[in-house]
């Protein structure tokens, strides 16, 4: 019997990518063998860090991991996952809340292009944090040192200097 390869996205704006977001991406390439972190332009939010930086922020922190490959995309997640021959999208879970809007956005996606949706609850230590929660107490000078890579918060600090 011969195995089927499993093609991933795990799509997301990662402005900037948080502990839990690798925790994510950790946990799904133990059911994937393919596993493409894409880097989405979400026209609602103000960016941080340009799509180019944090695709080079990612690729930095998964450069030896096997089954990883980090690419930006613009317009529709769905679309862009028909392109890319995707098996499934990979969402974590953090509360009800994001379950909410996930369980109708992984229906959503269901109906317009067939692609189905695996959930990751979140470890514990991470349920809280989200990357706008960074943007917001980083800028007024709380250290989020701790809930984000080392190199990354190198960035945010460089980052929020030149501003």
């Amino acid at each position: 019997m011969n195995k089927k390869h499993i093609r991933a996205i795990f799509p997301g704006t990662f402005d900037p990518i948080t502990n839990g977001h690798i925790d994510v991406a950790k946990r799904g390439l133990k059911m994937f063998d393919e596993l493409i972190i894409a880097v989405g332009a979400n026209s609602v939010k103000t960016d941080l860090f340009t799509p180019q930086e944090r695709v080079k922020m990612i690729e930095n922190i998964f450069k030896d991991t096997p089954g990883v490959i980090v690419e930006s995309y613009d317009g529709l997640t769905v679309e862009y996952a028909k392109s890319v021959k995707a098996d499934v999208m990979l969402r974590g879970l953090r509360n009800l809340t994001d379950v909410q809007y996930e369980f109708q956005l992984a229906m959503t996606n269901r109906a317009v292009a067939g692609i189905e949706t695996v959930f990751v609850m979140t470890s514990e230590e991470f349920g809280f944090v989200s990357s706008t929660l960074i943007r917001e107490v980083a800028t007024l000078g709380g250290d989020v040192s701790n809930l984000i890579p080392e190199p990354v918060f190198q960035e945010l600090q460089n980052k929020l200097k030149k501003k």
